[in-house]
């Protein structure tokens, strides 16, 4: 499918229809309050949704790279709540097609339309796959990331090795965890306290050490700690 006659619209066609054919106004209503009215909805749920966009992608597949990101754009630019959930599924469908430079699209969705359920489901899968990929853009990227002035690629930064369990970069994890660790943001005390929890089914001593020798929010501590028998 190329290139100079491709259309991402044409292309999501039959997603757009399969999405009004699910839509479900009651739905909408609830989902729409839940993320306090920021984002409309078709008030379609996930498992239904998951269904939907896995057939969609088993017999649309994407050949380019060029391609994948303007059909990304194109989703994480639609009104409904579930264009972006399913673009992040056609994304990490993808991954094959991936380049360093698909870094930028990554960014772009996490900051835009940004909120804490596309973040986190960006950070579950597209920046630690990305980054198991491109090892070499970690540093240089969550560096940059983390200087920003932007709350959700700083909570990125915190979360992102959350999944990487024995292949945790303590340092860096420490790093922007002690950075951000008198912020008031909710997002960021609750990340950090998440990161640390996660690690903690790792490295249980380690966190707990950690914990004891810094200044932590309440709401850090508490979280960090769950899963430590103290």
């Amino acid at each position: 499918m190329k290139n100079d006659s491709f259309e991402p619209s044409v292309y999501l066609n039959p997603l757009k229809l399969a999405f009004k054919k699910a839509a479900n106004k009651q739905n909408a209503i609830g989902m729409k309050a839940y993320m306090l009215n920021q984002f409309e909805f078709y008030g379609i749920k996930t498992p239904e949704r998951d269904a939907i966009v896995t057939s969609f992608l088993i017999i649309n597949r994407i050949q380019e790279e060029p391609l994948l990101k303007e059909v990304v754009q194109y989703m994480w630019d639609r009104e409904e709540r579930e264009w972006q959930y399913a673009a992040i599924d056609v994304f990490k469908s993808h991954r094959l097609l991936w380049k360093s430079r698909s870094i930028q699209l990554i960014q772009y969705c996490l900051t835009h339309k940004s909120w804490w359920d596309t973040v986190d489901g960006i950070g579950s899968d597209w920046i630690p796959t990305y980054f198991l990929i491109f090892p070499e853009k970690q540093i240089s990227v969550t560096q940059k990331w983390n200087r920003s002035n932007n709350m959700w690629l700083q909570r990125s930064c915190i979360l992102f090795q959350r999944s990487y369990k024995k292949n945790t970069n303590i340092q860096l994890l420490s790093e922007y965890i002690q950075q951000h660790q008198l912020s008031k943001e909710f997002f960021i005390q609750k990340a950090i306290g998440w990161a640390l929890r996660e690690y903690s089914k790792t490295n249980p001593e380690w966190v707990k050490s950690f914990v004891e020798s810094q200044n932590l929010a309440p709401l850090s501590k508490r979280e960090a700690l769950k899963k430590i028998n103290i």
